[in-house]
């Protein structure tokens, strides 16, 4: 999982190498890095979001290993197989091996996955820690509600014998809390797995803070959080027409380099 030469490379841009699908899921991958980093779900070059490329090949994009996350352009995604064999790397970086050992793991096994997104958030971190999990105390935790994965801690993710039991823990679910290690979210498009990393983490981030104080938590009843869980997942949202290109927006009027 070193870089390599690219098995593409002609001399043009690779925007013009790559077809026009491949392109927009850089893009659009791209643009869900530098939303991590202004969300500030970073942890410096150590964590990664993936998606997979659009077509027939098993190929996903990833994270250059050694940029940090405000500093990834749809051309600086590095293309591998579910192998693990570099195929397009502009950058010369590589990947992180335990980056390649989770993403692939999914990849291979959810072909209903688009996008995988791992974090070390304070939040997540901590609930990750916590005994009993995510508790539903918010109606963003609600939202999980008997919708969440759990994967016991084994070590830094360099053993691929660990995949056949991150993608059992996962089943088909959405969304894994990975015991004292983090967040995993996945999604049918790179838009539905920031969406679940983004609420996740804001319910992790209330329960720290509920936590801390002295009073009392009051928990709903099973099936009040049931039924949040339902209304999030209602057929005509229409949020997911709407948000993303807000969010994309945001970006540009910072900066758009992302889409370079």
């Amino acid at each position: 999982m070193t870089a390599t030469v690219s098995k593409l490379k002609t001399g043009k841009p690779l925007k013009e190498r790559v077809s026009a699908e491949e392109w927009e899921q850089r893009v659009a991958l791209a643009a869900c890095y530098r939303l991590a980093a202004a969300h500030r779900m970073t942890d410096m070059i150590y964590t990664h979001i993936s998606a997979r490329v659009p077509g027939p090949d098993e190929h996903f994009l990833i994270n250059a290993y050694g940029l940090l996350f405000d500093e990834i352009t749809a051309s600086s995604l590095v293309k591998v197989d579910i192998k693990g064999e570099i195929i397009e790397d502009e950058t010369g970086l590589g990947i992180n091996p335990a980056g390649y050992v989770i993403h692939s793991a999914i990849h291979a096994a959810r072909h209903d996955v688009m996008c995988v997104m791992h974090t070390h958030t304070s939040a997540g971190l901590a609930v990750a820690a916590q005994k009993n999990g995510l508790l539903p105390l918010t109606q963003h935790a609600m939202r999980f509600w008997n919708r969440l994965a759990y994967h016991d801690y084994e070590g830094i993710a360099l053993d691929l014998d660990e995949q056949k039991r991150l993608t059992a823990h996962l089943g088909d679910k959405e969304a894994m809390i990975l015991r004292n290690h983090g967040l995993l979210v996945t999604g049918t498009t790179v838009r539905a797995a920031f969406d679940n990393m983004y609420y996740l983490e804001r319910a992790c981030q209330a329960q720290v803070a509920a936590m801390t104080g002295s009073a009392e938590l009051v928990i709903p009843s099973p099936e009040v959080c049931e039924r949040v869980a339902q209304q999030f997942q209602r057929p005509n949202r229409t949020a997911v027409n709407k948000d993303w290109p807000a969010l994309l927006r945001m970006l540009d009027r910072s900066d758009s380099s992302y889409r370079d």
